[in-house]
Order: structure tokens, then C-alpha cells, then sequence
């Protein structure tokens, strides 16, 4: 037979249990919550590298700015590239990089992109290389010297669906479509 002592004692134990079973997992989500693609990070650093392998963070993109400051972190938006690859691009210490997201959760490739702006715009999309369809989706930076039609790519990227990776393409005879034009401003 059990005294109340006793009795009084094991629910003792079992609530200390109970208690810091709770706050073993409490802690452990603080951890895991802070611990984005970003948490490693740092202006002056290799972004690029510190990226690639992380998994895309799936919080708000308000927190996730709000979480990294010191990184001038902004969500500059994003471009379906297929059914497997999401483009995902970011201002990180006043650059601005696009990623690679496979499967909805893994970075596999980042490039930093080269400035742009009303006169150089950014172009996510299908592009013609000598009047032909080229079927991969590129990411260029275009010159605007024409004034109408496509545009020539000053830079370009093809993003390989095999490879989850940016491939960089020659942009000899490399045109784009005004459509395709991501710049905030517009482009034109």
C-alpha cells in the first residue's frame, strides 16, 4: 500500500518530467526557428556559398527580415521556373542575389545579380538565340539600345533543370522579350 507521502511524491516526479519535457522543446523550437538560410550569413563573406544547401525558410517574409537586420535582408520576389524550381531573389548586404529553391525546400545554386536599372533591366524568361526558341528559362541583364522589338542580353544565366543549378550562356545573338522585364521601375 501507497502512502500519500508517497503518492504525493511520484506526481512530484512526474510534473519535474512533464515540465522539463516542455521546456527541452520549447528551447529546442527557439532554435530551430532562428536557425534559417541565413542565420550563417555575413556581409564581407561568401553568400553564395553560405546559402547553397540550406533549406528555404518557410516563415513569413516579414520576420524573416525582421530577423537578420544586420543583413539589409529584402524579399525581392520570386519566378517559377518549373514544376521543381522556384527563383528566389534577395537584397543581402546591398546585393542582390536569386537562388535556386528545389522541391519547395532546398537552395541548390545562388548567383549574385549585376546591378540593373531603367537603362540595364533585369529579365526572368523563355529567350531567342538567332530567331530561335531557346527552352530553357534565362536570367539576363539586357541592354536597351533598340527601341523597339526584343532586347539584346548583356548577361545571361540558363537555369538547368537536370542540374537545379545557373548556367552561364554566351549572349552572342541572345534576345528577350520586353514581357519578361523584372526591374522594379519597369525597365522602360
Amino acid at each position: 500500500m501507497t502512502t500519500d507521502s508517497e503518492r504525493q511524491g511520484g506526481e512530484r516526479c512526474l510534473y519535474l518530467i512533464a515540465l522539463s519535457l516542455l521546456v527541452t522543446i520549447l528551447a529546442w523550437h527557439k532554435v530551430a526557428y532562428a536557425a534559417d538560410e541565413f542565420a550563417s550569413v555575413r556581409c564581407g563573406a561568401d553568400i553564395a556559398k553560405a546559402l547553397i544547401g540550406k533549406h528555404a525558410s518557410t516563415s513569413r517574409v516579414v520576420l524573416i527580415e525582421a530577423r537578420h537586420k544586420d543583413l539589409g535582408l529584402k524579399d525581392l520576389g520570386g519566378y517559377e521556373a518549373s514544376p521543381r524550381l522556384f527563383l528566389s531573389s534577395w537584397l543581402i548586404c546591398g546585393e542582390e542575389y536569386m537562388e535556386i529553391v528545389a522541391d519547395g525546400s532546398r537552395i541548390t545554386d545562388v548567383i549574385a545579380i549585376p546591378h540593373h536599372s531603367r537603362t540595364s533591366p533585369e529579365f526572368i524568361g523563355l529567350c531567342t538565340v538567332a530567331k530561335r526558341d531557346r527552352p530553357k528559362v534565362i536570367v539576363a541583364i539586357l541592354g536597351t539600345e533598340e527601341a523597339e522589338g526584343s532586347l539584346p542580353a548583356k548577361d545571361a544565366w540558363e537555369v538547368d533543370d537536370a542540374h537545379h543549378a545557373f548556367v552561364k550562356v554566351d549572349t552572342t545573338d541572345l534576345r528577350c522579350p520586353r514581357n519578361g522585364i523584372v526591374t522594379e521601375d519597369g525597365g522602360m
